[in-house]
């Protein structure tokens, strides 16, 4: 059900935000409902209202259906007033929704979506990739890892855009550093069964396993191969895993996984304090998936404040134009393309006896500068910015 943050008593139609997110499948963990939870901060601490017109998050699940997304954004857009459509898992759903947003002059705030189309091929001068793409996410740790010696691999891929593009993304990274990807296997999504490909992987050599995965589908795969014995010899690289697909798995079963983040609750005194805010409506720590909603929310409304409009091609062009500073970046930059520059970094699960207190689950082992981690603009496929 929509949530209303009312501030003072006004006449005026409501600012309308919507979270499209899946709320039952196997991203719902993932971002899912703690989604609508952060952009309800994010509204409450932007005060309940903007330009005397109080701000309205509405949310619903997309299923993981580009249709049903697509449907969704299409009533919200063209019947309902919504302004902006944030989260977005499944980037397949995303590319439709951020396609109808831009023919429309809408706002599309991407934190759950990582391939990287959607500021390339599907780019839109309204659209915004906030969190975590497949070329960060590979580019950096690949290199970290090669520097430490692990320089054969092996990727078991899922059977949608977000895998695809991170197989090609992460094969290009760990080639062009003088390793070797030596397989690949894919997988449908939502595949209760990985036995055969995690027995390709361990039969390969590799020192490295790529989960490119996500959800379910990632926790599965992890549980899988700590069943088979893989995890004492080869190590598993989960780029797309979040910090609630630690907490599910358990130290025990996780420890030793590596991983990249764009936000750790644990990381300075203001992420935690946030944490525990959010911990407190959520009853868990909050992930990059749900900082990046909060962030991107807060900094909406905080363009249509500083444009005086809520027209979205204005508000996108504001947007741009200011950094951005709040829990989840300090000074970021919105590039031409839409992506919002911040810095990574690459993590190390700690065991058990590491952990000192509830959520304490990571280990620094690697950062990565925002510039260092994005496609280069020179290599952008943005029909708009190469015209």
């Amino acid at each position: 059900m929509p949530a209303l943050l009312t501030g003072p008593a006004s006449a005026a139609d409501p600012i309308k935000i919507g979270v499209l997110s899946d709320l039952s499948g196997s991203l719902s963990d993932y971002s899912g409902p703690t989604c609508i939870i952060a952009a309800q901060m994010a509204a409450e601490d932007f005060g309940g209202t903007v330009l005397g017109r109080p701000i309205q998050i509405i949310s619903a699940d997309h299923q993981n259906k580009a249709d049903v997304g697509a449907g969704i954004a299409r009533q919200w857009f063209d019947v309902e007033g919504v302004g902006a459509i944030a989260d977005l898992p499944n980037s397949s759903v995303a590319l439709a929704v951020q396609h109808l947003a831009a023919d429309r002059g809408k706002i599309t705030l991407l934190c759950g979506p990582a391939s990287g189309q959607l500021m390339n091929e599907g780019c839109s001068k309204t659209g915004f990739l906030w969190v975590l793409d497949t070329y960060s996410n590979t580019v950096g740790p690949a290199r970290i890892l090669m520097d430490q010696g692990k320089t054969t691999w092996f990727l078991i891929v899922a059977d949608y855009a977000y895998g695809h593009q991170m197989r090609a993304d992460l094969t290009r990274s760990v080639e062009r550093a003088g390793g070797r990807v030596l397989g690949s296997a894919q997988h449908p999504t939502a595949s209760p069964d990985f036995s055969s490909f995690l027995l390709q992987a361990q039969g390969s050599g590799a020192q490295v396993i790529g989960l490119l995965n996500a959800g379910s589908d990632t926790i599965n795969c992890v549980k899988q191969a700590n069943e088979f014995g893989i995890t004492s010899h080869q190590k598993l690289f989960l780029p797309g895993a979040v910090i609630s697909d630690i907490h599910a798995l358990g130290l025990e079963q996780a420890k030793g996984l590596l991983l990249m983040t764009g936000f750790y609750w644990d990381r300075n005194d203001e992420s935690r304090l946030w944490g525990q805010r959010f911990f407190q409506r959520s009853k868990r720590m909050p992930g990059q998936i749900q900082a990046g909603v909060y962030s991107s929310v807060l900094h909406y409304l905080r363009g249509i404040a500083k444009a005086g409009s809520d027209d979205g091609r204005v508000v996108a062009e504001t947007m741009r134009a200011t950094r951005v500073n709040d829990v989840f970046v300090s000074d970021g930059e919105i590039r031409p393309d839409g992506r919002l520059i911040h810095d990574f970094y690459t993590v190390e699960v700690k065991s058990p006896k590491e952990s000192a207190r509830p959520w304490d689950y990571y280990k620094l082992t690697g950062h990565i500068a925002g510039g260092d981690a994005m496609q280069p603009l020179s290599e952008t496929r943005c029909p708009y910015l190469k015209s």
